[in-house]
């Protein structure tokens, strides 16, 4: 039987997947353009991890982070300008 608490992330969770409090001003959509530059960065690193074990090219590890870019981009236009 497992003592570890359901709501705590397990360490390997927190290994693979850090996430850190966010400590700017503090807005719902300051707050979740910070998740979503977390997450950006965290696949970015997978990516690079990726192709610099040869599982991907260079040109799908650029093709997938562009895309990723593309998509931060759209997050903060959305998010962030309106404020």
């Amino acid at each position: 039987m497992s003592n570890s608490n359901p709501i705590e992330p397990n360490p390997i969770e927190n290994f693979l997947y850090p996430h850190h409090a966010y400590e700017g001003d503090f807005t719902p959509e300051s707050l979740v353009f910070n998740a979503n530059l977390q997450e950006f960065a965290q696949r970015v690193v997978y990516l690079c991890g990726l192709e610099t074990n040869g599982k991907i090219t260079p040109e799908e590890a650029y093709q997938e982070i562009r895309q990723r870019w593309q998509q931060l981009k759209a997050s903060q236009k959305e998010l962030l300008n309106g404020q």
